[in-house]
Order: structure tokens, then sequence, then C-alpha cells
């Protein structure tokens, strides 16, 4: 293990263990669910844009999109750009429009609104299971990710890095809900972008240049620096596909999507979309730059997705290596937090209150389960993920698209269309419809 990097890494997880505990008792008046998973919709704007851009940006963002910009060269760095507007388009299409829904309905969560419009418990139910399955997919690839990087980097073991990683997150999550949640996205958004400019300033130094790092990467293999990408894997039909998948799709993400019915007001969505606009664009042009320019550094990497945390420890002193090796762990950690609280709130929420709705004023009750099902759902992730052999996280990259994924979106879009115009045109007495519309789409 390297000492110099482990030493920064422990004192930024004390810092964010110190915001769950201020977010704690910062907790205000009013009833527990809609003060523990969604922060009594208080975000502000610069809240608000950095919440919704590290919860975006994950494992792909640091470890899997760098590694194929490395493999493929700078035109992943354009492909990786179609990024640009996720933010403008969630908030700018969900935005207000869930805003109003949620405080006409008092939902907690997305499934709510789903229940509000067509009063059915069947369709919770589904929409319920169907996200907490491919959560799991989802997460998986996140803690995979987070392991891959403690090991890299700071020469920790992968099996012990996953259980640091998975109790750390679970552990501040359940005890101090969403406003510690978003609290601690902001800081790690602000670590994301200081590591982000500072990592390419370094990679840029350790190539000569970026002059001089272009030109490496030409003589390595002109496709490189072409718009096509090395093997000219970006043609036309791939790049439309990966905008769809990865732009337009950001707006079916439940643990995103819930983010439009938490902020305060107005002011606070407009700010929002222009500073998270701005954010992403560093972070995505800055890390697929550096994993690109990489490259020209170290051009015998054998694994693509190792190319990021290998450039920290080779480009920057140990103890800077260590502590801007925050900045993907907190890319990583953004995204776990809000699964496991968007995971916490459809059983408790979507399905358990289902069941049993005599138990809503029980709060007691509702913060012990709350805490405990938050905190055993990391645990289990993270235990899960060590008891599979290390070989397959070895042989199947951080950053590739896994079914989990698709799922968790495909159920995203199937609810928020649900909870959408397609319900004003079906009437009330049918509730069969009601049930199968939305449904089909998940």
């Amino acid at each position: 293990m390297q000492l110099e990097v482990i030493l920064p890494l422990v004192a930024y997880l004390v810092v964010v263990f110190g915001v769950s505990i201020y977010a704690m008792r910062k907790r205000t008046a009013g009833t527990f669910l809609n003060e523990y998973f969604l922060g009594s919709r208080s975000m502000g704007g610069i809240v608000l844009a950095m919440t919704l851009t590290a919860t975006y940006i994950s494992a792909s963002s640091f470890i899997g999109g760098p590694g194929a910009a490395y493999k493929y060269g700078l035109g992943w760095v354009l492909l990786a750009m179609i990024q640009l507007p996720a933010v403008w388009l969630s908030l700018g299409i969900l935005g207000k429009k869930f805003a109003i829904l949620a405080r006409r309905y008092n939902a907690v969560t997305l499934n709510d609104m789903l229940f509000a419009r067509y009063q059915s418990r069947l369709l919770v139910w589904l929409a319920s299971l169907s996200l907490l399955v491919a959560f799991i997919g989802a997460m998986t690839v996140q803690f995979i990710g987070g392991a891959r990087l403690l090991e890299t980097a700071a020469g920790i073991p992968y099996e012990t890095g996953l259980l640091i990683f998975g109790v750390s997150i679970a552990l501040y999550t359940a005890f101090g809900g969403f406003r510690a949640s978003v609290l601690n996205d902001t800081l790690q958004g602000l670590v994301m972008l200081v590591g982000t400019i500072v990592l390419l300033v370094g990679v840029i130094h350790a190539a000569g240049g970026l002059s001089q790092a272009v030109d490496t990467l030409h003589a390595l293999d002109p496709k490189l620096v072409t718009p096509q990408g090395a093997d000219d894997i970006l043609s036309p039909a791939f790049m439309t596909s990966f905008w769809v998948l990865v732009c337009f799709g950001v707006i079916g993400l439940p643990h995103t999507a819930v983010r439009c019915i938490s902020y305060k007001d107005s002011k606070a969505v407009h700010r929002g979309i222009i500073i998270g606009t701005i954010v992403v664009a560093i972070l995505m042009f800055g890390m697929h730059l550096a994993g690109a320019l990489g490259r020209a550094v170290l051009p015998d990497l054998t694994v693509p997705d190792l190319v990021i945390p290998t450039l920290m420890v080779k480009v920057l002193p140990p103890f800077a290596a260590g502590i801007f090796l925050a900045a993907p762990m907190a890319a990583i950690m953004s995204t776990i937090n809000a699964q496991l609280l968007q995971s916490s709130a459809t059983i408790i929420k979507d399905l358990y209150l289902n069941l049993r709705p005599d138990q809503m004023q029980n709060e007691i009750r509702l913060k012990r389960m709350s805490a405990v099902i938050t905190l055993l759902l990391g645990a289990l992730f993270a235990a899960g993920r060590v008891e599979t052999a290390r070989d397959d996280h070895l042989a199947q990259p951080a950053g590739v698209w896994r079914p989990g994924s698709g799922v968790l979106m495909a159920a995203g879009i199937g609810s928020l269309l649900g909870a959408g115009k397609r319900g004003r045109r079906i009437k009330r007495h049918d509730r069969g419809r009601r049930a199968i519309c939305p449904a089909c789409h998940i």
C-alpha cells in the first residue's frame, strides 16, 4: 500500500462523514419522509447543479470513458461532449413540471406521482420492483470501479477496497439521508472540478506540451487524431445511438429525476441549468482529453480502464495523487449514494407503506427502517461483489454498458411517460388501462 496516497484519501472520507453529521443536525421540522428522502425540497441553484452533475457523472466518466478515449483517440473526446446538454435536458424537460406535480400530490418518490395519476397499486409495485432489479446492475458497476481505482492508485487489495468503499458510502448515506447526499455531492463536485483540471495540466506537461502529445498520438496511430477514431469505430450511427443513450436517456434515470422534485424555487432551477451545464462541460472534456492524451505518456497500457488512476500516480507527486484520487472517488460515491437512497425510498415508501399505510405516522419506526435498509443495501452490494471471483472484475471493464443500466433507464422513462401526458387521456373508471399504459413502457 502507498501510505502517501492513502492518507489524503482518509482525510477526504473524514470530511465526508463530517458533512453527513452536519446534515443530520440541520434536519428541518416536518414529515420525516419528506426530510430524509427529499431534504424538505430546500435545494438552491448551486447545490442542485452540483448534485445533479455529480449523480449523473459516475465510474464511466472517470474510468471507462477516459479508457475508451485512450483506446480510440481524440474522436472519443468529441463523442463524450454529446453529454453536454444532460443537465439542461433533465431540468428543462422535467424540472418545473415535476416540481408542480410533486407538490400537488405531496410526492416523495416518482412512483408516488404514478399512483396519484393512475390509482393503481399494481403499477406502483411493478415500477418499484423493476427499479430495484435494475439498480443491482447499475450499482455493481460503480462498486467495481471504486475498488479498481483504490487497487491501482493506492495499492489497496481489491476485496478490501470494495468493503471500504461500500461501508463508507452506506454509513454516511444511511444516517445523513438526502440532505447529506446532496451536500456531499456539492463537495464532491468541487473536488471533481479541481482534480480534473489539475490532472489534465499534469498530463499535458508530462507529454511535453499539447502539440507534442498530438504528434506522439499520430506517430502511434494516425487514426487516434481523426474524428472517426481508431478502427473507424465512431460512425454516424454509433454516435447517434450514443447520444440517445447517454444524453436524452438521462431523463429516465430515477436517481437523477428525483432531483427535479427536491429543489426550492424557479430561481434555483434556472441557476442549476446554467451552472450544471458548465460543470458537465469541464468534467467531460477534461477527463476524456486526459485519457486520450494519456496514451502519449503511457503508450503500452494493457487495460485502458486503468489510464486515469495510473496517470495520477505517474504525473503527480504521491501526496498530490492521493488528494486528487478523491476526484474519481467522488464521482463514483455520489452516484452510489443517490442510487442507495432511491432504493431505500422505493422499499419503504412505495412497497412497505403501500402494504402498511397505517404506519405512515410512525416516524420512529420509519427513521430506524430508513437507516437500517440503506445501510444493509450498501453492505450487501459490497459483500456480494467480494464473493464473486476476482477474475470477474478484471475481465469486465467498469466503463462498459450493462443490461442493468438499460433496464434502469427503460423503467425510469416508462415511469416518467406514465406520469406525464398519457395519464390525462385515460378515463378514471378504466383501471386496467391505467396500469397497462405505463407498464408497457417499463
